[in-house]
């Protein structure tokens, strides 16, 4: 028997173009998130630390990634050492992750809108029931994104 994460499919099983890694380190829990350069999100999950690079291993035999986009803060350095370890590592590119986690707030009610009477509640008042690293993970990567493409 495998040890080896379960990964959600997101997306179809066809084969995807090149994609982007993203991860929002900490010291507990790292967000993961693939993002394919057409901007479709591929994958995301938040991951024990200890799962990280098993994960990243895994999403590296399912997806085409190309770079990895980390957030710039909170461990970030001795992140970059441990993935730089990786097999054939991919390029670390680091992105400013400030606000972040407020910016993924937003995101997580986008994604996942109020049902019933939640609607009513002011959004500034409702409870997330989840961390939301992975999503700050797929921030990053937009942020690079635009960065690359003039947007910012």
């Amino acid at each position: 028997m495998s040890s080896t994460p379960d990964l959600p499919q997101l997306a179809s099983q066809s084969s995807p173009g090149p994609a982007l890694i993203g991860i929002d380190p900490g010291r507990a829990k790292c967000g993961l998130a693939v993002v394919g350069l057409d901007r479709a999100l591929l994958y995301h999950q938040v991951v024990p630390v200890d799962q990280v690079t098993e994960t990243i291993q895994t999403l590296r035999e399912s997806y085409p990634i190309s770079n990895i986009v980390m957030g710039d803060q909170t461990g970030s350095k001795q992140w970059q050492q441990r993935l730089a370890e990786l097999p054939n590592a991919p390029r670390i590119i680091l992105v400013d992750e400030r606000y972040s986690s407020l910016e993924a707030r937003d995101r997580y009610w986008q994604m996942y809108p109020p049902k019933g009477l939640g609607k009513l509640v002011p959004q500034s008042l409702r409870s997330i029931s989840r961390p939301i690293d992975d999503i700050v993970a797929i921030l990053l990567i937009e942020r690079y994104l635009k960065r690359l493409s003039g947007e910012d």
